[in-house]
């Protein structure tokens, strides 16, 4: 591996002290917003970014994914250093499908600045670092930076596992998993007593290593489903595991989506400046007070955030999709259930999925079922229509998984989407139904 430099947590607050502790009158910092894979000038102009390596002299800072990006050019303000800032996911792509192409690897080779987030899903970076030209580069992993805060990924009471996860002895699955639209057939057609004789049909090896724990959906309450979640890590870091390289851990899969932490995000925002710091050392000062000013935004939002949770009285989010959301439950206290993971592969889920899901939507009386972007919400559509009162809404919630360049040129902004999530949140907390 070349030398490159790693920023840590503990590195990006050194820097960020050591230039607070000679601010001036500072330079206000501006929530611009650039096209993906644009060069932003100090005016917030932009120009096309063709990724051919010529970089004129400027600063070359290259991210994976649009919140990434979005922090960066708050953090850059009024871009003094005339920083050129690349989105490489900005058509779309969901992070854990996205492979990079030769030009992408190539921009990632001669950047002054890269940030990625780590995790399974960024497996091809160490071999893109392999080829990098610049040796001063500076390099931010997001989930390095959380360090202990990393969640593993779970799997709870009633998630649907992806079928890779079941080895060997579920090659077969898809032969007994029903369709959703057969699920929402079968719903309908059988009678509690013809679902409990399929699932007693059903062979163990074809169903979830836990069922155990999903069939006695009665003798679980909520808490019970969660209060177990900060001891999901059974004791080790993140840090632990990828030092132990070869073991059985490895196995564990941490949950990736960190970003939908406001929380996260300010954390990410001191390190973000100290690196920026490290590579452009004279407008240092600079990007430790705009850090501070978007922190005090984030802050802010944080503060509704929180007030709506309390003035809430449901604590229980449903979701009839992935849940990619985990950070954010877990920063307000708040209890979830889902069709499956966050990165899950699976898009049908089975009858017994879809029959938990509903029955808990009536159970705790729910007046939403959640669903994240993108989706076509037919799973969604299928819990409610088998509800007993048929009438929750569908909300949706937005993972910034799939913001486009052309998103970031209407004027997307990680505080925006946060702040539609904050609405589609309200919605779920501050109603019960018959309310």
């Amino acid at each position: 591996m070349k030398k490159i430099k790693y920023i840590s947590v503990f590195t990006a607050a050194v820097l960020m002290a050591g230039c607070l502790a000679g601010c001036g009158s500072g330079a206000a910092g501006a929530e611009n917003s650039q096209d993906g894979n644009a060069a932003a000038d100090a005016s917030g102009n932009t120009s096309a970014d063709t990724g051919n390596g010529e970089d004129d002299g400027k600063l070359q800072i290259v991210t994976t994914i649009f919140p990434v990006y979005d922090w960066v050019v708050n953090v850059l303000g009024e871009n003094p250093a005339d920083a050129e800032v690349t989105m490489l996911l900005d058509s779309g792509v969901d992070l854990h499908s996205y492979q990079p192409a030769a030009g992408d690897i190539m921009k990632i080779s001669k950047c002054d600045l890269f940030i990625y987030v780590g995790g399974e899903s960024d497996e091809w970076v160490d071999d893109a670092l392999e080829e990098a030209v610049n040796e001063d580069m500076v390099v931010i992993d997001l989930l390095d930076v959380l360090g202990d805060d990393v969640r593993v990924e779970e799997v709870v009471e009633g998630m649907q596992a992806d079928e890779h996860e079941h080895g060997d002895e579920d090659e077969h699955a898809n032969d007994d998993h029903e369709t959703d639209e057969d699920a929402h057939n079968d719903v309908d057609e059988k009678t509690d007593e013809d679902a409990h004789n399929d699932a007693d049909e059903i062979n163990d090896e074809d169903t979830h290593n836990n069922s155990d724990e999903i069939n006695n959906s009665d003798e679980i309450t909520d808490e019970d489903a969660h209060n177990d979640a900060d001891d999901k890590n059974n004791g080790e870091t993140y840090d632990d595991v990828r030092d132990d390289a070869g073991t059985d851990d490895q196995d564990e899969e941490y949950d990736e989506h960190v970003w939908l932490s406001l929380r996260n995000a300010s954390v990410f925002a001191d390190s973000i400046a100290g690196a920026l710091g490290a590579a452009d050392p004279d407008n240092a000062v600079t990007y430790a007070e705009n850090a501070e000013l978007y922190k005090e935004k984030l802050s802010a939002l944080d503060a509704e955030y929180s007030a709506a949770v309390e003035k809430g009285t449901v604590k229980t989010l449903l979701f009839g999709d992935r849940f990619p959301f985990r950070y954010l439950v877990d920063d307000y206290g708040l209890s979830y259930y889902a069709a499956f993971a966050g990165c899950s592969a699976e898009t049908e889920a089975s009858f017994e999925t879809i029959s938990f899901l509903s029955k808990k939507v009536d159970e705790l009386s729910l007046h939403t079922v959640m669903t994240i972007e993108g989706s076509d919400h037919r799973i969604a559509e299928t819990i409610v229509q088998n509800t007993k009162s048929k009438d929750q809404q569908i909300v949706t919630m937005d993972s910034m998984q799939s913001t486009t360049s052309k998103d970031v040129s209407n004027g997307a902004t990680y505080l925006s989407v946060m702040e539609k999530n904050l609405e589609a949140l309200k919605e779920a907390v501050l109603f019960a139904a018959g309310a």
